[in-house]
């Protein structure tokens, strides 16, 4: 796992990383998680193993440990230098979509994987598409309340419009 992690961040750090800033964000995080799952190709028959061996509990600490890493170099290299709350929250999908991606994989029977890559892909697209609608929801649940405020003070001015204040 460290040896791939290096191996990622090898890529990133050259001329290959150097193309990934003409992408849009949902293509360069399925580039970067395509990147990542390749390397796993030839151990392909027995990473169901080594899937089974890292969910044991005594191990589960270096692998959490490790995934951390790989979505934070994922994240970096995708352009996202955020220390806020999301930071946390994009880690934590994109450790999911890297999982379900890796699991997927060890299934796909695809010619040159093309089903785990359009996997990848939709996972992306999904994601972001959630996140656009909760700052949408936001939005507007901001603009419903400031408009409720306004409405609320013209109706008490209008209440006691006699009363002195």
């Amino acid at each position: 796992m460290d040896y791939c992690l290096e191996r990622l961040v090898g890529r990133i750090d050259s001329e290959e990383g150097d193309k990934l800033k003409d992408l849009i964000l949902s293509d360069r995080l399925s580039k970067l998680i395509r990147m990542r799952l390749e390397m796993q190709v030839p151990y392909a028959s027995k990473w169901p193993q080594a899937l089974s061996i890292q969910s044991q509990p005594m191990n589960l600490p270096t692998r959490m440990k490790q995934r951390g890493v790989l979505v934070d170099e994922i994240w970096h290299a995708a352009g996202d230098a955020g220390l806020d709350i999301d930071w946390y929250v994009k880690r934590t999908v994109l450790g999911g979509i890297y999982s379900t991606s890796e699991v997927y994989m060890v299934t796909d029977n695809s010619p040159e994987l093309g089903d785990t890559w359009t996997f990848v892909d939709r996972r992306i697209k999904d994601a972001l598409d959630l996140e656009k609608t909760v700052q949408e929801a936001a939005n507007l649940a901001e603009a419903v309340g400031a408009g409720w405020a306004a409405q609320c003070r013209g109706s008490l001015r209008e209440l006691f419009k006699d009363e002195v204040v």
